[in-house]
């Protein structure tokens, strides 16, 4: 299906019949219908057709950027990224299903259907290769999109999370730091948090920060209200969910041992990162990527792109420049 056509945030609000967007300058929204699959997609299921709100900014005929946010944001959380890139790239900066204002449907919030989605919304915009930019589990999506569809993403830049053969002696004492997330996986407990303890969220982000003045109030109050929508509380608790009964039995097991990436990946990681230290995002065993680098930004916690967005976009020129 093709996109709708781009819309003023006021436009669209109106249009959709959905709750306001936070404006931003040159920044323009639609909405694509996929059907989670596209080339390299679905491993063969029927898949319902979802639809993705979608933010663009930058030169149409530049060369195409996808940001996939993490949680618990949407495409906001790139506000600081859009005016740093927008004049070089065509920023696509979708939000995943079940945030934001795409549609929250009951399943399909495991890694497998989050990268499905990405391709089918690729292959929506008629995009045969991206450059890539994720933050937390938009990274996680990210590095399994590279691995299962090499041939779709021609470099990908990593913000605050591990690859997938993290050394596990290193990882192990530091599970400590995922407490959260065995509140969030709990069915009812995770949605009923979200949607009824805001200061659970806000505790989260600011916990997330090194700088407490990174957080607006009203930046701060947009992603938390926005997690308390009733399907925006159930996807965020099916997301977490969902990585605690397939990914981390993956990861525990070693399936992903056999994987290889391809794709020149740059991590970036805060050295007061109050979930991913820097001595988890230690570099693979040789043979796992061909070019996979570490780097790690001083003062800065778990969101790199909202505390040294310079930093971020220097980055990512950088990185998208290379080979």
């Amino acid at each position: 299906m093709e996109p709708m056509k781009a819309l003023s945030p006021q436009e669209y609000a109106s249009e959709c019949g959905a709750r306001p967007l936070p404006a931003l300058d040159g920044v323009r929204h639609h909405d694509v219908e996929v059907r989670g699959g596209g080339r390299g997609g679905a491993r063969g299921r029927a898949r319902d057709a979802v639809r993705l709100h979608v933010a663009e900014a930058g030169d149409g005929a530049g060369e195409p950027v996808v940001l996939l946010h993490g949680f618990p944001q949407h495409w906001y959380g790139w506000r600081e990224m859009i005016p740093r890139l927008s004049g070089t790239y065509r920023l696509i900066c979708p939000d995943q299903r079940g945030f934001g204002w795409s549609d929250a449907p009951a399943t399909g919030y495991d890694t497998d259907s989050r990268v499905a989605d990405v391709l089918a919304l690729l292959d929506a915009l008629g995009l045969d290769r991206v450059r890539l930019i994720g933050h937390d589990w938009g990274a996680w999506t990210g590095f399994h999109l590279c691995l299962r569809a090499p041939e779709r993403v021609t470099h990908h830049l990593a913000l605050n999370m591990v690859h997938p053969w993290p050394r596990h002696r290193r990882l192990a004492p530091q599970s400590w730091r995922f407490w959260y997330t065995a509140l969030l996986e709990q069915p009812l407990l995770g949605r009923w948090l979200l949607r009824h303890r805001p200061g659970f969220t806000r505790c989260l982000m600011r916990k997330g920060v090194a700088a407490q003045e990174v957080w607006s109030p009203d930046v701060l109050e947009e992603f938390v209200s926005s997690g308390r929508e009733p399907d925006r509380a159930r996807a965020g608790e099916a997301l977490h969910r969902a990585f605690a009964l397939h990914d981390i039995a993956r990861l525990a097991l070693g399936r992903y041992r056999k994987l290889h990436l391809t794709t020149p990946t740059l991590i970036l990681g805060g050295d007061r990162d109050f979930l991913l230290p820097p001595s988890v995002l230690a570099p693979p065993a040789e043979g796992r990527a061909d070019d996979l680098r570490t780097e790690i930004l001083t003062g800065c916690g778990h969101y790199a792109h909202e505390e040294r967005p310079d930093a971020v976009a220097r980055a990512a020129r950088e990185l998208f420049q290379t080979g």
